[in-house]
């Protein structure tokens, strides 16, 4: 079996991801069904510590960053996050290297007889394409002799495939409204789903939360007789100085204080990254040593790509996953306090189930001269969704049906000192970036 046929095979099941709306039940996300398939295999995910971290934004940039740390420290450490920019390899890494297609493709031809078995006899319902991915991770992580597994949930986290970790210390970072089809529609659902992994008696990072989330993460804690560990209470964290590469701060840890760099922009960054110091200093006082300076290192020289990501200077071409009107507020804000333009071109293109007119009111008022876009995704909204909800702010939008065509008009009418945003999506992200790999000399992108 080659990657091909081994990707075509995962993506033969029910792929969640995929799909336009689905409903969040125990016919469909049931835990059995995952722990049998690990039981199965010799339970690979019990081979090494875990780090579990869940939330609606900044749960990826926080993993890396704690992954990127462990290695510098000198750990073999695997991480794994959805959805991916460009390969499903991405999900899976090892020390920062994806795995390769032909350890993908030989774990999916291990593991097929035995996927097969169980989809027949089907005692909890059929499997789906994240629970073998996540199975696939543990897999890989147990093979290559891993010490530590940073672990991204896919969706909310009671139910979640990756629910099966008992970690050292769980995150939860920012909560705000996302999956609510899926989730629940108050912020005390969606909390109550994402608080699934808080195990009894373990210690739990929490980042800054609305104070009817903060309450019940607390209560919640408090029930389990888990620890808390509070991002703006217990670590604190103050920003330095910024340019187009990156920020430094400094984090006032419950262990100490650190000066920091990592090459992100944003404040919501720094929140992440006091979240990733909070793990990392619990861990040091479990007696996992991670010196200060390879922390510094790890965080120095995270890859973390289409987290406001400067993709050209001239134009101005940003990208950025912002997919909520939680995350799209946290974008226009980075925009004003980290770039100097005149002109703002805006490309959007957002999946059908998101409440995209919550976002276009967020970016609404830096008057942008908007291009609706869609991705290749089979959740793509159609454009006319985007320009409907721009309209009703009293912005005229075109339209352009590929991500590729919408940005290179954007950066065609752009003038130098104007900038070109790209967001909505990982998708659109994705395929922007790709865009960017294949541009004319005349736009000098920025080395990834």
């Amino acid at each position: 079996m080659d990657y091909s046929a081994a990707l075509k095979y995962i993506l033969g099941f029910t792929d969640l991801e995929r799909s336009p709306a689905f409903l969040y039940s125990p016919k469909k996300f049931d835990l059995r069904r995952m722990e049998e398939l690990l039981e199965a295999l010799g339970n690979p995910h019990r081979a090494c510590r875990a780090i579990h971290i869940a939330g609606t934004k900044g749960k990826g940039s926080t993993a890396a960053m704690i992954a990127s740390a462990l290695t510098s420290a000198g750990y073999r450490t695997g991480l794994y996050t959805s959805p991916h920019l460009h390969s499903f390899r991405e999900r899976i890494r090892v020390d920062g290297c994806l795995i390769s297609e032909e350890e993908f493709a030989g774990l999916v031809e291990e593991v097929l007889p035995t996927v097969d078995s169980l989809n027949r006899r089907a005692s909890y319902g059929r499997l789906s394409t994240f629970e073998l991915l996540t199975a696939l991770a543990f897999m890989y992580f147990q093979r290559r002799k891993t010490e530590f597994e940073v672990v991204e949930v896919g969706i909310g986290g009671r139910l979640d495939a990756t629910n099966v970790v008992q970690p050292l210390v769980a995150v939860i970072t920012n909560i705000s409204y996302d999956h609510m089809q899926v989730l629940g529609h108050t912020l005390e659902e969606i909390a109550r789903e994402k608080a699934g992994i808080i195990k009894p008696r373990s210690r739990v990072v929490i980042s800054p939360q609305v104070p009817q989330v903060e309450d019940l993460l607390e209560r919640i804690c408090h029930e389990r007789g888990a620890t808390t560990i509070k991002v703006g209470r217990d670590l604190l964290w103050s920003k330095e100085h910024f340019d187009l590469d990156g920020q430094s701060f400094k984090v006032k840890g419950r262990k100490g204080d650190y000066s920091l760099y990592i090459p992100l922009l944003g404040d919501h960054q720094l929140e992440n990254a006091t979240a990733a110091v909070a793990v990392l200093e619990e861990l040091d006082a479990q007696k996992i040593s991670i010196p200060e300076e390879r922390l510094i290192e790890g965080f120095r020289h995270l890859d973390w790509p289409g987290r406001l990501e400067l993709l050209s200077r001239k134009p101005l071409l940003v990208v950025d996953v912002a997919h909520n009107d939680f995350s799209a507020r946290r974008l226009r804000e980075a925009l004003i306090q980290c770039f100097k333009f005149q002109r703002f071109f805006l490309v959007m293109g957002c999946s059908v189930d998101k409440d995209i007119e919550a976002m276009v009111e967020e970016m609404a008022p830096l008057e942008p001269i908007v291009i609706a876009t869609r991705s290749r995704h089979p959740r793509a909204a159609p454009t006319a969704t985007i320009t409907q909800a721009f309209a009703k702010f009293n912005i005229s939008a075109r339209s352009a049906e590929e991500v590729s065509t919408a940005v290179a008009q954007a950066m065609a009418m752009a003038g130098p000192d104007d900038l070109v945003c790209v967001m909505g999506s990982v998708f659109v992200v994705a395929e922007a970036r790709e865009w960017s790999c294949n541009v004319s000399s005349d736009v000098v992108p920025v080395q990834s």
